[in-house]
């Protein structure tokens, strides 16, 4: 009968084991979500590990990042308990998503503490050319990211800062060396990536610096004056709804004059 009550007490003593611990999971990312850093805290001094991931494979500190929730974000990412190289399912580091969402001080914390700057595959140099985040982007080539990185099908940072990044990043990255001669598995360089994405002035930089030449200053189609109407001439009805266009009618209406050598 004792060692009944014994094997009655543990299994009692389990189930709210596992029930506080399935609250203390909920309550960890629902404040992680809200950028709670007070219950965040709460719940790592009471033992939640703070590396225990989602279902979706997501720890505590790459969804802060993510969210984004910064204050959390800086707590988790400063916490000696915190491994900051645990990757999601796609390979996905929180340094990575730190410089996706241009989160410069978590990224100097997570450099500070030993984050992998130059992983295999995509790396952080990747993400922080696809913010545009010119001073993220300067601090992984400060911290010896490898400028010209391939991804798994052979991008690179410049062709992803061409397509989806800031012209400033674009730049910077051709300043400090990043080949723009080197094509990805698709046969596709930096200016294909540019012209595909429509990033006219992606374009105009990566044109000029692979003809050799100073890159031009972006293009403004110059404002013409509309010229006075004659007093003797009959007044000329725009083209709209009801009116519609003649010869006569586009004629009259005065067309912008492009400088020599714009474009």
């Amino acid at each position: 009968m004792k060692h009944y009550s014994k094997i009655v007490g543990y299994i009692v003593v389990g189930a709210w084991f596992s029930v506080a611990s399935a609250g203390s999971y909920d309550d960890f990312f629902h404040a992680v979500k809200m950028d709670d850093v007070a219950t965040v805290q709460q719940l790592v001094a009471r033992g939640f590990d703070p590396n225990t991931p989602t279902p979706d494979g997501q720890t505590g500190l790459v969804m802060a990042l993510r969210e984004p929730s910064p204050k959390v974000a800086g707590l988790l990412a400063r916490l000696p308990a915190t491994q900051v190289e645990l990757r999601t399912p796609q390979d996905e580091s929180p340094l990575m998503m730190a410089a996706l969402k241009g989160q410069e001080d978590a990224v100097k914390v997570l450099l500070a503490r030993g984050a992998d700057v130059n992983k295999t595959g995509w790396a952080p140099l990747h993400y922080a050319a696809s913010n545009g985040n010119v001073a993220i982007v300067k601090l992984l080539l400060e911290h010896h990211a490898y400028i010209d990185a391939e991804s798994p099908n052979g991008t690179t940072p410049l062709m992803m800062a061409a397509m989806y990044g800031s012209t400033e990043s674009v730049e910077v990255l051709l300043e400090e060396g990043a080949d723009w001669k080197l094509k990805n598995q698709q046969g596709m360089t930096a200016l294909d990536f540019a012209v595909r994405g429509e990033r006219p002035d992606a374009v105009r930089i990566l044109s000029a610096t692979m003809e050799g030449r100073p890159v031009p200053p972006p293009f403004f189609a110059p404002i013409v004056p509309k010229a006075a109407p004659r007093q003797d001439a009959p007044p000329v009805q725009r083209p709209g709804p009801s009116q519609p266009a003649t010869p006569e009618a586009v004629e009259a209406v005065p067309q912008p004059r492009r400088e020599p050598g714009r474009w």
